[in-house]
């Protein structure tokens, strides 16, 4: 491994505490008394207070008149459930609670953390666990799929790769775009729609280029973050059940030669070369370790999450002031509109960003073309059905009610563009609508 798979993770963490820090609520005080002024913008605003466990009397008695339950509806296949769970505003003035005001980020953080050693934790219980036999299957199944790939005109890996072998430099480039683009592409983008969605939404927290009262943000509020958020964590879940009961086999992997009969014979005659793991590979340490499942290709992760990237940034809903399209003449009286220059930028990265993860996957014979093809649609199906996974608030509200935490709501202030359409401001507390 080069020197690459160990900036990666000082990169991981870098964007996790950069983006708790750009994200943060620079007017709420961690430490200190509740203050107000009257005088203040800031004094309409529920966040406008300093808190502490000691501030006043009366804070203290708002705090004991806390209902202990609230109300959360549970839907499944069409039938809805109202239950109870535990009401946590009443730790809200408590340490941790106060922390999470003060750098909401560090929520999504942990929710990062929880999806995403979940699912590797699961991938290792897999490793670890496997069997010879699991092996031969993995390899018969990647034979399957490029016999299927083959009739269907979709076999392109060979040519790809061979592409690339004769363009060393650009081979290089790609083996490190698999290897460190991936989880650290993903946080950047979470950071960055977090702070658009939700920070930028704000109209009591001043920022670059933003008077107080104002929101410059998408209009679609924190709801689209946390659909995202929603939709990686079931990819995680769809993609974990399906290389669990159909294993499959990397194309890298077939070029085994210690494998007999007819076989390996027949899986090492396609070529197929493992650039990135090679004395002159870049591989991560995510990728390389006896606790990852080489043999979890189907589905792909690496496009299916950069394709859902990719489709959030090219349809976002751009702030009102940036979406202004102008129409220009084409010929003989007829105009053509052209798209802002931030949308046509949006389309340009979304398209972008999949597209050089899916030629790096087939590139470096990590991934078959079917691979791809499977983790688009678990993308899709996660895209769809990710609202199954709000039914877990309730034991969400379970776990902060055991550690005494309260998580910073998000809620919304509705509001309508200059074209009537009706979006959402955001505040952290206070009276408003819960999004989260």
């Amino acid at each position: 491994m080069g020197v690459g798979a160990f900036i990666e993770p000082l990169v991981v963490v870098t964007l996790l505490f950069g983006g708790t820090w750009v994200n943060r609520n620079a007017d709420y005080r961690l430490f200190g008394r509740r203050q107000s002024n009257h005088n203040s913008p800031r004094s309409a605003s529920p966040d406008s207070g300093r808190s502490s466990p000691s501030s006043s009397a009366s804070l203290l008695a708002g705090v004991d008149e806390e209902p202990k339950w609230r109300k959360r509806n549970l839907a499944a296949l069409g039938m809805r459930k109202e239950v109870m769970s535990p009401n946590t505003r009443r730790f809200q003035d408590y340490f941790l609670s106060r922390l999470l005001k003060k750098f909401p980020f560090l929520v999504e953080a942990w929710y990062w953390a929880l999806i995403y050693w979940v699912y590797q934790l699961g991938r290792a219980f897999s490793a670890v666990t496997m069997l010879e036999g699991t092996v031969n299957v993995a390899r018969r199944h990647a034979l399957q799929v490029i016999h299927l790939e083959q009739p269907l005109h979709l076999f392109f890996e060979l040519d790809v790769q061979a592409w690339f072998l004769k363009h060393p430099f650009l081979l290089h480039w790609t083996n490190r775009t698999y290897s460190f683009i991936h989880i650290p592409g993903t946080i950047l983008f979470l950071v960055w729609l977090f702070y658009y969605t939700t920070t930028r939404n704000r109209i009591d927290l001043p920022l670059h280029n933003k008077p107080m009262g104002e929101a410059d943000g998408s209009p679609a509020g924190p709801k689209i973050y946390a659909a995202r958020r929603r939709t990686m964590a079931m990819c995680n879940l769809i993609a974990f059940i399906v290389f669990t009961l159909w294993p499959c086999m990397p194309p890298r992997l077939l070029s085994d030669k210690s494998v007999r009969g007819a076989i390996g014979k027949e899986a090492r005659s396609y070529g197929f070369v493992d650039t990135v793991h090679g004395a002159e590979g870049e591989s991560s340490v995510w990728t390389q370790n006896k606790f990852c499942n080489q043999y979890a290709a189907m589905p792909s992760l690496h496009f299916g999450y950069s394709l859902l990237i990719g489709l959030t940034i090219m349809s976002i809903p751009l702030a009102p002031q940036h979406r202004r399209s102008r129409t220009v003449p084409v010929t003989m009286g007829l105009r053509m509109r052209i798209p802002s220059w931030r949308r046509m930028l949006c389309i340009v990265l979304g398209v972008a960003y999949p597209t050089i993860i899916l030629v790096a996957i087939v590139a470096t014979a990590n991934h078959f073309i079917l691979d791809a093809v499977a983790g688009a649609l678990v993308c899709g199906l996660a895209w769809t059905g990710n609202g199954v996974l709000l039914n877990l608030l309730v034991v969400e509200d379970y776990f902060l009610w055991c550690v005494r935490i309260h998580k910073p709501a998000r809620r919304a202030v509705s509001w309508e563009d200059e074209e009537g359409e009706g979006y959402d401001r955001v505040r952290f507390g206070g009276k408003g609508v819960v999004v989260d």
